[in-house]
């Protein structure tokens, strides 16, 4: 939690303000029971109309300055709370999109919303209410204790015995809460996680039937979740019944005490009215620190949540070359040279690449050797689960391949920075998924200032100029994953949204499986009739979307079974011609 305090260091003026202004408020409001004491013992004893008019005037004066306090401290403890929380949530966005894919699956999905959304806003509460009440309550326990010295000593040895206790029974009850508000959240992310999947596959879940199922299963979270709330609940629960049962033993010990030293002429009535407002004051202000000790402790469990997440680091470092072109630096005369050695080089070469997913005890892709010329075609098939995302994965180096080296354009994928590599790679992901927002909003994700002509080209390549006809032209709203589009035409938007960028490299990664097999057709030929063809990587199951490709890489089982063209691999290949010869019967009977 204490690493999240630099995210405080811009309010400094409102973290000392807030507290001081709250203090300012506790101080007017210890002399309450002064006033009201002179009121009775001299106001009212002696029958002067004046001067209780005078004593109440001074305490409509002290309650008024009090809330002016109030309400400054209030300020300065929002500004800085909300401050806070808004760049705490931003340096965790931008620390979570640093993080490779690896880090991203091991933290999953319900993880990362919980700690942006519920764990920073605790952390918030638990900001606002420090500045608040974390000092204002000790000074005012600890100043009517002094106060209750002033006036009597004996009483005041009532205040430290009370105060002693109240002390001890907040120390265990959070000794105690603290675990359980840790366990709570964490219930709290499973809970989180089976909604988001249930939500998700809300479409499969009906289709087979599983509702029941699923109900089962949350309900079975949740009455987790429900036990150790109600357990932590229990204990915090009993914070008001025993500060309630020590403060009110205190005022009768007080009253009875004060009540005798009374009768005896050592004490007046107004003293100990004074002492029992002062009683009543810790009462109030101690029942506020427990709640707040509650709060604090939920947002010391947050920010240590958040810290943790913070604390992982990606697993890739970011190299120092800045140009997907491999031309740094380079004096103008030689530009030219380094342009003409640059395109002798492979576009993408894999040198004996192997890839272990972290955790996973099983090689994903071993010894994958080939390499890619400038403008050509490669197509990827394979079985389910032999590698084929895989391998498209570690050309934009979303993963770290764990053995041998990716290089683009001759320079190994480690040595680029992030933004350089991937600003000239386009991908197009299995999963179609657009963003809330006019069609001219998405296809400008790829490059912020394409012109409309340029989106109109990448459209027409695309083969979705229909699509956008159809619903009113480039201002037409998409809705959020596209859920006003069908799946094959989600599938050539996104294609269209790659393809503004004027990509070097262009990975398909099975981003045509809804087209019909002419729609296909028309998009692999459109593609390599672009005036800069960029080098294209069409992963898919179908053998007719990669049969006419420059180059085919058959994987099975995560290593590579043939490479070659159509032809060559029906000749040498079992393994294409098992994909080949099976969907292409399937075709004959169709």
């Amino acid at each position: 939690m204490k690493r999240l305090f630099v995210y405080l260091k811009p309010y400094k003026k409102e973290c000392i303000c807030a507290p001081l202004f709250k203090m300012l408020e506790a101080t007017f409001e210890l002399f309450v029971p002064l006033v009201i004491a002179a009121i009775i013992d001299t106001g009212i004893a002696s029958r002067d109309t004046g001067y209780i008019i005078r004593m109440c005037l001074v305490l409509v004066a002290l309650g008024l300055i009090g809330v002016t306090c109030s309400i400054t401290a209030q300020y300065f403890s929002a500004r800085a709370a909300v401050g806070f929380a808004s760049r705490l949530r931003h340096a965790l966005f931008e620390h979570l999109q640093s993080l490779s894919y690896t880090e991203i699956d091991r933290l999953g999905t319900s993880t990362m919303i919980t700690r942006m959304t519920s764990d920073v806003n605790q952390a918030q509460s638990g900001v606002n209410m420090t500045l608040r009440l974390f000092l204002r309550s000790p000074f005012i326990v600890f100043g009517a204790m002094v106060m209750a010295f002033t006036i009597d000593f004996r009483s005041a040895l009532i205040f430290v015995a009370a105060i002693a206790l109240l002390s001890l029974i907040v120390f265990v009850l959070m000794r105690i809460s603290v675990p359980l508000m840790r366990q709570v959240q964490q219930r709290l992310d499973s809970i989180l996680g089976i909604t988001r999947e249930n939500l998700t596959g809300v479409r499969v879940i009906r289709a087979f039937g599983q509702e029941e199922h699923e109900k089962a299963e949350f309900e079975q979270r949740n009455s987790l979740f429900t036990s150790v709330q109600k357990k932590a609940g229990k204990v915090s629960a009993l914070m008001n019944p025993l500060t309630y049962v020590v403060i009110n033993a205190a005022v009768i010990w007080l009253i009875w005490t004060g009540a005798v030293q009374v009768n005896l002429g050592i004490l007046t009535q107004g003293q100990v009215v004074a002492l029992y407002n002062y009683m009543s004051q810790i009462l109030v202000e101690l029942i506020k620190f427990a709640n707040l000790l509650v709060t604090i402790n939920k947002a010391i469990a947050c920010g240590n949540r958040i810290a943790a997440v913070f604390d992982v680091n990606s697993s890739m470092k970011e190299g120092t070359v800045d140009t997907l072109d491999g031309i740094v630096n380079a004096p103008e005369e030689n530009v030219n040279v380094l342009k003409e050695n640059v395109k002798s080089v492979p576009a993408v070469r894999f040198d004996h690449v192997s890839l272990t997913y972290q955790g996973s005890q099983d090689t994903s892709l071993e010894d994958i050797n080939f390499e890619v010329s400038r403008g050509s075609v490669t197509g990827i098939i394979g079985g389910t689960g032999s590698g084929k995302t895989s391998l498209v994965n570690l050309i934009p180096r979303f993963y770290e391949a764990t053995a041998g080296s990716v290089q683009v354009n001759g320079r190994d994928v480690r040595e680029y920075r992030y933004e350089a590599l991937r600003k000239g790679i386009a991908v197009v992901p299995q999963k179609a998924v657009l963003f809330h927002g006019t069609i001219r909003d998405n296809m400008r994700f790829g490059c912020e200032q394409a012109s409309d002509e340029q989106i109109m080209e990448a459209i027409r390549t695309a083969q979705a100029l229909d699509v956008v006809e159809k619903k009113g032209g480039l201002d037409a709203m998409i809705e959020q994953g596209g859920r006003n589009l069908s799946g094959g035409q989600r599938q050539r938007l996104t294609i269209a949204r790659a393809l503004v960028s004027k990509p070097q490299i262009l990975i398909l990664d099975d981003s045509a499986s809804a087209l019909d097999y002419a729609t296909d057709a028309a998009l692999r030929k459109s593609i390599r009739e672009l005036p800069d063809t960029p080098s294209v990587f069409i992963v898919s199951q179908r053998a007719s979307s990669i049969r006419q490709a420059d180059q085919i890489i058959v994987l099975d089982d995560g290593r590579m079974a043939g490479k070659g063209t159509h032809e060559e691999l029906l000749k040498s290949c079992q393994v294409y011609q098992e994909i080949y010869y099976s969907q292409y019967q399937k075709e004959v009977q169709a």
